[in-house]
């Protein structure tokens, strides 16, 4: 188990203080609510996302886990965007779908199994290819493996993970601070009300800081 960077740090201590205007409220009771059944995904689908997450984002055993596949079926499901769309990529929701069913046949033409139930080597495996742009079954279509790989999982899987408050807890973020504000924006600087991070020797004072973070 490693050493928590923020011991004691809850960055929902602030929910009902000064750091956080009603807009982010909402936000953040709408991750916590999130639904654990799928909307955008059928079942073989979710089960490849599942075990996808688990291999991209392997979490702590010492707490819950973010849930990651369901903060990007939310995601998909409301219909909210990057914003743009890179060429090569058909509409996210389209991209998730036919990524994660080409996966599976990848999966089963290779390695006999749907990749839910290889081993986690197998599947680390058959990722490294995927990244490196060997895996091309007809079941891409005209998307490729690779740009899925670099535009769709690594960065909306890591962004689900990020937008979740266990993830802040873990990197000592205060959230939006709205209408607080930050006001030390300098490298190693931070505003009193910020978490502490863990120093050698000085733990026990950093839990004592994390404590009266609000």
């Amino acid at each position: 188990m490693t050493e928590a960077r923020y011991p004691g740090y809850d960055v929902l201590a602030k929910r009902d203080g000064v750091s956080w205007n009603d807009a982010t409220r909402r936000t953040l009771e709408r991750r916590l609510a999130v639904p654990s059944a799928p909307r955008m995904f059928n079942p073989a689908q979710w089960q490849t996302l599942q075990a996808l997450c688990a291999r991209i984002l392997p979490q702590p055993v010492d707490r819950p886990p973010i849930p990651v596949a369901a903060l990007l079926d939310e995601r998909l499901a409301s219909g909210r965007t990057d914003g743009f769309r890179r060429t090569h990529l058909p509409a996210q929701e389209e991209a998730w779908q036919r990524g994660l069913d080409a996966l599976d046949v990848e999966a089963r033409a290779l390695l006999g199994t749907a990749f839910c139930d290889l081993a986690a080597a197998q599947q680390d495996a058959l990722l490294h290819r995927l990244q490196d742009g060997q895996l091309k079954d007809p079941a891409w279509g005209d998307m490729s493996g690779q740009e899925f790989f670099a535009h769709r999982v690594l960065l909306d899987l890591g962004a689900a993970y990020y937008s979740h408050p266990t993830a802040w807890n873990e990197i000592g973020f205060g959230g939006p601070a709205s209408p607080r504000g930050y006001v030390r924006m300098d490298f190693d600087r931070r505003d009193p009300w910020e978490a502490a991070e863990t120093k050698p020797g000085r733990e026990t004072q950093a839990l004592r800081d994390n404590r009266r973070v609000r």
